[in-house]
């Protein structure tokens, strides 16, 4: 006969799985009938899970109370879905991990009766819960059994009592306690029930006997040292109380462990299940009964499953999990249910968060009603939920984690909640641990492959631009959302904002825009990264003012822009920014600033790879602008060492072209230079000195310079030869052996050039003639820094119109190709070819033909210099 009925219908959303639990809990109770009710409420959780998640439509959930049990239908408008059927070896439904079917076995497990029915529209699902057989009125009841089977005890059970005022001394001790463990009230009264009690605690949980003497109830074993110096194993059950002047008080009922029955709470029975045991499986494992098996082998598979599991053992509407730093500093969310998981993913609280018990993670904690100690949990502010209820997860007494459960009703949680979480939160603390630390070593690995490879980047590279490139393309996205470098010039100087990056391309230059308005991150040389609020403020700010300029200009004076642009850079910066210091060489050189989009936050790993990272960078960018710095004094110097512009000298065509070898080298060994000497007269000169590099290009500089000044002061060529050899001589160990082709210029009215010219062990000036021979221009004579006594002498030679002069250094003559060289005779053979041609393009010809003379670039410097009278017609 049917007592009573209700019945509701949920949406195919999430929540409605929370809203279901809520409304069988709330009806079952209503009708008095709490000893059924978790079993209820955990099957309605499956089946309504598997309609309004799974199935994705409404569903109807339908309560009938009769005489001899309660009903449940779960029906969902997906008649089509598979529903698993028996095998013919039993009752088989597969993992009771998979996505369908887990209710059925469920069912099959905890229900008195069950089954499934079709309609047109609608699949049906129902169970049925009988009521306990026990006396009416009475609060737990068993069946009754046989002498045999009763627990054993002593003749005359003595129950101590002990009363323990709320500094944890005790106030009262009865007769038992006095005959169990030896003391008087006058000896025990005033003492703190610490000095007695010898615990280890309970076995399976981490409460010890001072928490547990401010849980408002507790049941467990402990030991009580006797006075006769023998610890006695003991059962206690703890009661909070208070008097009427509000003066709390913990009341301590005590038997002997072996009578523990005498104060036992019942535990609630499994399912009745007549299979042999041997067909059970693992499940009976603990673990496995409240994770599932098999158990997911990834930690966010496991966190995910734990936190699941807790709201469902709890019937909260939310859950979460935190994991401990390797410090047990801070705690981060690694998952959670029914909470914004994208906005507190990676989210960071601190295992201290104030005095007392509740400020600490380390310690069980239930709060009846948040709204009445706001901000008492960070991670649940906005989001409804009234009550909690968290405990910690320990490994070998090391903090490793937090576990919460959490309602939108007040007052859902007491102490014996927070003990059944407790137990669950130690069952699976070492697998946690243990797949925590698996992932650990995977993102190692990961991240010294990853420095590895970023240290090969930046080692490849002396660019400075490049190395900013570098800096933010490995940190975006890898472990960042955007990145910002910001570099500094001197200790004097300001942060200047170098290089931004997004993931996002379009989203550069407003984040660019919004980061060169505001001020730059403060300098701090400490290493580790820290927090910067400045673009998230910032970025907030313009879009706000956006937003009410577009209102107050109306939709018909909308800007086309509007505030999507202001609205998506918010969005972009709006999550948690860093800043890391780059100290290269005990000197801040600049900051690397790392952000990521509206509520994400940094896992600890990134960070910590982000500071390797940091330090690598710093100290390439650093060499990057020690590079930069020493190239361009370099470039800067060797310029200097380069002949001012080239002058016209009038009726001759000159043509010059150098070629220095190295890579970021202007000048080496080889030189050139044309220069007025007075009205009418020129001096030319073509050089090599012995070697290459910097000492080289010293002698360089002095031999143009002080040719140029000796010219001038009317000393002729032989003269100039010998005061710059005394010169070279001069410098010592420093000096280079120098050979030189220097000569004096004479335009002609009649259109010929005559030249006076000196060749101290360069190789000869070659003269094409117009008919196309060639011939050398001049003699060999010693060359310059060998001799202290040189003495030389200057050869004449007249141009005609139309012949060319050819002065050249042995970095062309000496072009090589294996075993064969150019050499002079090469030489001879590229000048005759160029008869008739420009200045230009005979120092273009033989140019072009050193260079093709062999594959390989070439290795020596290279100094052209084309001297060409022009023939009537040409002018």
């Amino acid at each position: 006969m049917i007592t009573a009925r209700a019945a509701a219908t949920f949406e195919p959303v999430g929540r409605s799985v929370a809203a279901a639990r809520t409304f069988v809990r709330d009806t079952l109770q209503g009708w008095g009938l709490t000893d059924i009710v978790d079993d209820a409420v955990v099957l309605t959780s499956e089946l309504v899970t598997n309609a309004v998640v799974h199935a994705g439509t409404t569903a109807d959930v339908v309560c009938i109370r009769a005489d001899t049990g309660v009903r449940v239908e779960v029906a969902d408008r997906y008649p089509e879905r598979e529903v698993p059927l028996q095998s013919n070896g039993g009752h088989h439904f597969g993992s009771p991990d998979r996505e369908g079917g887990r209710g059925l076995l469920l069912c099959a497990a905890l229900a008195a009766r069950w089954g499934v029915e079709y309609t047109a529209t609608h699949k049906q699902v129902w169970f049925q819960l009988d009521f306990p057989e026990r006396p009416a009125g009475t609060r737990a009841a068993g069946p009754a059994l046989p002498s045999s089977a009763l627990p054993i005890a002593d003749s005359r059970v003595r129950v101590a009592v002990v009363q323990v005022d709320s500094d944890g001394l005790i106030s009262a001790w009865n007769d038992d306690a006095q005959e169990m463990f030896g003391y008087s009230p006058e000896q025990i009264v005033g003492k703190p029930l610490t000095d007695l009690a010898a615990w280890p605690h309970t076995p399976g949980t981490s409460t010890g006997v001072a928490e547990a003497l401010r849980l408002s109830r507790w049941e467990g074993s402990y030991g009580i040292r006797g006075a006769d110096g023998r610890v006695a194993p003991v059962y206690a059950s703890h009661l909070r109380i208070r008097d009427a002047d509000g003066a709390a008080s913990t009341v301590c009922l005590l038997v002997r462990d072996r009578e523990r029955a005498v104060l036992q709470s019942p535990m609630r029975g499994a399912a009745a299940d007549t299979s042999d045991s041997s067909e059970r499986g693992p499940a009976s494992d603990a673990f496995e009964v409240f994770i599932g098996s098999p158990a997911p082998d990834d930690l966010d598979g496991l966190l995910q499953r734990t936190v699941e599991r807790a709201r469902d053992m709890l019937d909260g509407d939310a859950a979460y999990l935190l994991l401990a730093t390797d410090d047990e500093t801070e705690l981060e969310v690694r998952a959670s249910t029914g909470l914004p998981s994208a906005r507190q993913r990676f989210a960071r609280v601190p295992v201290e968060a104030g005095t007392g018990r509740y400020g600490s993670a380390r310690m069980p904690a239930v709060h009846e009603d948040l709204s009445a100690v706001p901000g008492a949990v960070p991670l649940l502010i906005n989001t409804g939920m009234r009550s909690v209820v968290t405990v910690p997860l320990k490994v070998e007494g090391r903090l490793t984690g937090s576990l919460g459960v959490a309602a939108e009703a007040p007052s859902r949680y007491s102490n014996e909640e927070a003990l059944r979480l407790q137990f669950a939160a130690d069952r699976i603390a070492l697998a946690v641990e243990r797949a925590r630390l698996t992932e650990l070593e995977k993102l190692r690995r990961g991240s010294l492959s990853f420095l590895v490879e970023a240290s090969d980047l930046l080692a490849g590279t002396l660019d400075r631009d490049q190395t900013l490139a570098l800096m933010a393309q490995m940190t975006v996205p890898t472990l960042a959302s955007w990145c910002a470098v910001y570099t500094v010039a001197d200790q004097a100087s300001d942060p200047e904002l170098s290089y931004v990056l997004h993931e996002d391309e379009d989203r550069i230059d407003g984040l660019k825009a919004l980061l060169t308005k505001i001020d730059p991150p403060e300098q701090v040389p400490t290493g580790g990264a820290r927090g910067w609020t400045g673009p998230y403020e910032a970025a907030h700010a313009a879009a706000l003012r956006t937003s009410l300029r577009s209102l107050s200009l109306g939709d018909s004076a909308r800007p086309s822009s509007g505030p999507g642009a202001s609205l998506a850079t918010a969005s972009a910066v709006g999550g948690e920014t860093v800043v890391l210091p780059l100290v290269a060489r005990n000197r801040v050189i600049g900051m690397l600033t790392l952000g990521k989009p509206t509520d994400e936050h940094f896992r600890q790993e990134n960070l910590e790879l982000a500071e390797d990272l940091s330090r690598r960078a710093a100290l390439a960018l650093d060499n990057a602008r020690l590079y930069s710095e020493r190239t361009a004094i370099s470039q800067s110097l060797q310029r200097s060492l380069l002949p001012p512009e080239q002058p016209e000298v009038p009726g001759v065509e000159v043509e010059v072209i150098y070629r220095a070898a190295g890579e970021g080298n202007e000048v080496g060994g080889d030189f050139y230079d044309l220069f007025p000497i007075r009205d009418g007269a020129y001096g030319f000169a073509i050089g090599d000195v012995c070697g290459t590099g910097p000492e080289a290009a010293a002698v360089t500089g002095l031999a143009r310079h002080a040719l140029r000044l000796l010219a001038r002061e009317g000393f002729g060529g032989p003269a100039v030869l010998e005061r710059l050899n005394a010169a070279i001589l001069d410098e010592g160990a420093r000096s280079r052996f120098l050979t030189l082709l220097y000569g004096e210029l004479w335009p002609q009215q009649n259109g010929g050039a005559v030249l006076k010219v000196v060749c101290a062990g360069h190789p000869l000036p070659l003269r094409l003639r117009q008919d196309g021979s060639v011939e050398a221009a001049a003699e060999p004579q010693p060359l310059l820094g060998v001799m202290d006594d040189l003495e030389l002498y200057e050869q004449t030679v007249t141009l005609d119109p139309g012949d060319v002069l050819l002065c050249v250094t042995d970095g062309v003559t000496e072009r090589r190709e294996g075993t064969r060289m150019l050499g002079d005779d090469g030489l001879v053979d590229v000048l005759t070819t160029c008869t008739g041609l420009t200045a230009g393009a005979v120092a273009a010809r033989v140019l072009r033909a050193v260079e093709r003379f062999a594959a390989e670039p070439p290795s020596d410097d290279m100094a052209i210099l084309a001297m060409r009278v022009p023939e009537p017609q040409d002018a």
